[in-house]
């Protein structure tokens, strides 16, 4: 209960301000719903952010907390949409700031406008992370071996940057269908930095302990992919920026300490196909926000989605652990 301390007390903070200063039990309801949207879309991101802090230094896993989650609630979830939309409609950040104090329905439909940009970098970095998961030789446990172990895929996980030509061709696919020069420029972005992350994070690789600033800048971004799906999605409920940080900050809280929590209890060791039912949904996550590129799909799904695999991969795990015994 210890490593959800934190997180209750600044659940209790964020529903006194909701129900005191934004608006009363209506408010305090938004907050809730999007708390559990938050979870619910970032559980995945929880255990992939685990298997990360294990290679880290127990220093850098308590700066994950104490550095992390400022900018998690504060940056992802209030600063960086203003950003995103002040860029989008070359207005100053404060200018921004003011429209979505003032005026937040203009401020949406400006965040509105630009989410395919926003879809094609998260995904594209989703994908990267999906991708250096399934082409990993070193890892011994396989779970849907149709996929993971099938002749052509451990054939071409030898092949050199494999999934740099894998996500590449879905880049080509997208922006041919798309046609926008924005896109290309998002996509493969997400696709650059994630390549300049794992490239500077195996030169400062240190007998297996991950260096803690580049551990650190991974999480984030890892995060900041995560939570693009959330804040727009969050709109459906209020248009009140305060109420949609608290709720997703809330929710964000959340799953940071039931990260420390899975580092802790050696969760991972605990249920060997946890990992790959994350990453499965992943892979699902960036492939629903490539179909939001096109369609409108439910945030409700897509949260569905990613708990389905966790929990399929903890019952295989226990029902795998319990025939060994």
């Amino acid at each position: 209960m210890g490593h959800f301390r934190f997180s209750i007390i600044v659940t209790v903070v964020g529903f006194l301000l909701a129900y005191f200063y934004l608006g009363g039990i209506q408010a305090l309801y938004i907050v809730f719903l999007l708390s559990i949207l938050e979870i619910s879309l970032s559980f995945d991101n929880a255990v992939v952010n685990a298997k990360v802090l294990e290679t880290m230094e127990p220093k850098w896993q308590q700066r994950f907390i104490t550095y992390g989650i400022p900018i998690a609630v504060f940056g992802m979830r209030f600063l960086f949409p203003i950003i995103i939309v002040a860029v989008a409609g070359g207005n100053g950040v404060l200018e921004t700031f003011m429209m979505a104090m003032n005026e937040p329905t203009h401020y949406q439909e400006t965040l509105d406008s630009v989410d395919k940009l926003i879809y094609a970098f998260g995904g594209a970095f989703l994908l990267m992370v999906f991708l250096d998961f399934l082409f990993d030789e070193d890892r011994e446990i396989k779970w849907i071996q149709i996929i993971e172990s099938n002749t052509f895929i451990r054939k071409i996980a030898h092949a050199e940057n494999i999934e740099t030509i894998i996500a590449t061709t879905v880049g080509l696919f997208l922006i041919h269908q798309l046609s926008s020069v924005g896109i290309a420029l998002a996509y493969f972005t997400g696709v650059l930095l994630h390549s300049i992350i794992t490239t500077l994070d195996e030169l400062l690789n240190t007998n297996g302990v991950r260096s803690g600033i580049i551990g650190l800048l991974y999480l984030e971004v890892l995060d900041a992919s995560f939570s693009f799906d959330g804040v727009i999605g969050a709109f459906a409920l209020s248009s009140d920026i305060f109420i949609i940080m608290i709720g997703l900050g809330i929710g964000a809280m959340f799953v940071r300490s039931l990260t420390l929590y899975m580092v802790e209890k050696k969760t991972l060791d605990a249920y060997q196909y946890l990992e790959h039912g994350a990453n499965y949904a992943i892979l699902a996550l960036a492939s629903i926000m490539f179909l939001k590129m096109f369609m409108h799909i439910d945030e409700v799904l897509v949260g569905t989605i990613g708990i389905t695999f966790i929990a399929i991969s903890v019952a295989h795990s226990i029902y795998e652990r319990r025939k060994s015994a």
